[in-house]
């Protein structure tokens, strides 16, 4: 994968947890990194907490300080000092490190760069994923609850679904269009990120409940409970500290990321 023989070692001591996180040792890439000397490396790792601590992050979840007994001189047992990194704690480390005298650090900080783009485009790939299926499950929300209206004595579907729209959003579907620069052709949840299709999904599903458990029978009344549900649930937004859904921002066609994900076909 790598011709660099620094970044080849460097991928040979990666680890994995159980939940197929990476981490690596200090001892392990210590000697990768051109230090001979622990208490020279060592000196490094705190300069990189030290970055990571500027930065605003928390310490504990990309350096953890262990000790492992060894067998030293004539039989003694004493601690070796080592520190489990997560590739966020390695990069840091590439970056205090002595690049000037040590041309294994310039190959490290590549290898960590490389690695920290690669977990970026697989973690923007599942979200995509995880937006998708979203999608279609408020899809199936919106039929069961159509159907539900239909049974409430809705007749104008407009109206109802503007009325969920007013509870949740504060605003009507046109409006939110404007807010949110998208076109009036296009449909709202296609645009929709994870956290507004969630909060919509469960707008849907407890409406049809709604309706379904009072045995509605009124087209009027039906509309008024849609938004009376929205607005809880935008109650509740707001109670957890949430973004409200109308100041979330606009995401990319999620219909140019069902293209993008179709396997393409295979000619003759």
């Amino acid at each position: 994968m790598f011709e660099n023989p620094t970044m080849q070692q460097l991928d040979a001591c990666k680890k994995l947890t159980k939940k197929s996180d990476e981490y690596w040792m200090a001892r392990d890439i210590q000697p990768v990194l051109g230090y001979e000397k622990w208490d020279n490396f060592k000196q490094v790792i705190e300069k990189a907490r030290e970055a990571c601590r500027n930065s605003k992050v928390e310490t504990k979840y990309h350096f953890l300080d262990v000790g492992k007994m060894i067998v030293a001189g004539k039989g003694a047992l004493r601690e070796r000092e080592d520190c489990y990194l997560t590739r966020y704690a390695c990069y840091l480390i590439a970056m205090n490190g002595d690049a000037a005298t040590k041309p294994e650090i310039a190959a490290a900080q590549t290898y960590f760069a490389i690695q920290t783009r690669r977990q970026e485009l697989a973690d923007l790939s599942l979200n995509d994923e995880k937006r998708m299926e979203l999608r279609d499950r408020v899809t199936q929300a919106v039929k069961h609850l159509n159907s539900a209206a239909k049974n409430a004595g809705v007749i104008n579907y407009g109206f109802f679904h503007d009325a969920g729209y007013r509870g949740l959003y504060g605003m009507g579907l046109q409006q939110i269009k404007l807010k949110k620069r998208i076109s009036q052709k296009e449909h709202l949840f296609d645009r929709a990120g994870r956290e507004e299709l969630a909060a919509n999904e469960f707008r849907l599903t407890q409406t049809e409940g709604r309706l379904k458990r009072e045995q509605i029978r009124n087209g009027e009344k039906a509309q008024a409970i849609h938004q009376e549900v929205g607005n809880e649930v935008r109650q509740a937004i707001k109670k957890i500290g949430g973004t409200l859904p109308e100041n979330l921002p606009a995401e990319s066609s999620i219909k140019i990321l069902s293209k993008q994900k179709k396997p393409k076909r295979i000619s003759n």
